[in-house]
């Protein structure tokens, strides 16, 4: 199986509620302990890659520490300042981009026949869902770009006390090779070690979910591929990332909109819940607010106040997928990630505090988010927002003017002295005219043939 498939299996890895709990251990090992390519492809890329000797690159280039389905990590060494300073260097994995074009083409066939044979298919919008993931492999293919998204996520949690990014180093950095500061932590998905470490699991549970809630609600971009082998957790207790080649972006509308749903699940306020998805499109005009706000609270009620232990994900999926159905849902191509992730995240942190209470967990960062966007400062905000645009459509009018008192004045002219053509136009009207002419010619004399045949025809009967 090629590396989708392997991507598929991370992602079952997370759900042993789901699975089943040998499965998912079983599928563990895909995250981070797939066979790796020869040292001597590794080096050759990087010779190639950075138009270098890799004895000019690095001090020291040692064997792979970790294999996945799109790359592998190496510990190295650079000098800078007369030290040595320990780097991680992700090296693309060769002829990936070709392994995954083919196994896409799989699941593109699977998705076509699907649709065109299932309404729940095309309802699902399996094409589109398997459109979103080839783009995000696109990107993933390119290691510049996710050195990108390192940076661009460093920026954005500078100051989150329980989250941190690797630097990246730019000088050793191309499409197929990313260096970056080496990260000494603990694995997440190596519970031994974390134990031995006497960590907090719950809290560790907590800081998974509330991290990933603050990303995609504060900044609208957020880590799309926290399973436990991309997550570690440093000496000061914070968690790490890496693997930044699946990254998620939600816009204003989708933040307040997922910041809404989520603090009506925590207050149980269903109704309000009903009324966001209607706003947001979700749920189609003609369906009733008041009927679904009562399907919502089938969904919630069994699962407020109950910890993970106590409610079954796999009856739960079930139940949403009915829901959706009942009310003609589809999939919205611009939330799988989204969606995806917060069922990622959801397990990992279960897999830490089997009595976890997301609802619990996820309140704080919901309601600080509401209250900074919606309340009187965001209120504030917004409005300055909304003046500083109209100032900068204002500011455009009177380009706006004269372009119309210009279109203005060309039409009293056309009213008054008649539409005047240039030459060339009439020239080239000349010559589409004549081109129509000479095929309606040679398609009149192509009736007369069939037609003349037919009498032909006719006679010799």
């Amino acid at each position: 199986m090629g590396p989708a498939y392997l991507k598929l299996g991370q992602f079952l890895a997370t759900r042993p509620d789901v699975v089943g709990v040998v499965l998912a251990r079983d599928l563990e090992s895909l995250q981070d302990r797939l066979p790796p390519f020869p040292q001597s492809e590794a080096e050759a890329v990087i010779a190639t890659s950075l138009e270098r000797p890799l004895a000019q690159v690095f001090a020291s280039f040692g064997p792979p520490v970790a294999a996945a389905s799109i790359a592998q990590v190496h510990r190295g060494e650079v000098e800078r300042d007369g030290m040595r300073h320990p780097v991680a260097v992700k090296v693309l994995r060769p002829n990936v981009a070709s392994r995954f074009r083919r196994d896409l083409s799989d699941f593109f066939f699977v998705a076509y026949k699907a649709e065109a044979y299932s309404p729940e298919a095309r309802r699902l919008r399996l094409v589109e869902v398997i459109n979103t993931m080839s783009r995000s492999v696109a990107i993933e293919m390119d290691l510049r770009l996710e050195a990108a998204a390192m940076s661009e996520m460093a920026e954005n949690t500078s100051g989150d006390p329980d989250f941190r990014v690797p630097a990246v180093d730019w000088d050793r950095t191309t499409h197929n090779v990313l260096t970056m500061e080496w990260i000494d932590g603990i694995a997440l998905n190596d519970h031994a070690r974390l134990r031995e470490a006497h960590v907090d699991m719950p809290d560790l549970g907590r800081k998974v979910i509330q991290s990933f809630l603050r990303h995609a609600l504060r900044d609208g971009f957020f880590h799309a591929d926290m399973h436990p082998g991309n997550l570690f957790l440093d000496e000061a207790g914070r968690l790490v990332a890496v693997d930044f080649g699946i990254m998620g972006r939600l816009g204003a509308k989708e933040r307040r909109f997922l910041a809404e749903i989520l603090l009506g699940f925590i207050t149980r306020d269903y109704r309000r819940v009903a009324e966001v998805h209607f706003e947001a499109g979700y749920v189609p005009a003609h369906h009733s607010v008041e009927n679904f706000a009562q399907a919502l609270r089938a969904i919630g009620e069994p699962i407020h106040n109950r910890t993970a232990e106590e409610i079954s994900m796999a009856k739960l999926l079930t139940l949403l997928l009915e829901v959706t159905a009942l009310f003609d849902m589809r999939t919205r191509p611009e939330l799988i990630l989204l969606q995806k992730t917060m069922v990622v995240v959801e397990g990992v942190a279960r897999g830490f505090d089997p009595k976890l209470d997301i609802w619990k967990i996820a309140d704080p960062v919901a309601r600080e988010w509401i209250e900074r966007n919606l309340g009187p400062i965001g209120r504030i905000q917004g409005a300055m927002s909304g003046a500083s645009e109209l100032a900068r459509h204002m500011s455009g009018l009177p380009m706006i003017a004269s372009r119309a008192i210009a279109v203005l004045e060309q039409l009293e002219t056309m009213t008054r002295e008649g539409l005047t053509l240039s030459p060339e136009t009439i020239a080239a009207m000349g010559r589409s005219e004549g081109r129509k002419s000479r095929w309606r010619t040679i398609a009149l004399w192509v009736l007369a043939a069939i037609f003349v045949g037919i009498l032909i025809a006719i006679r010799q009967l």
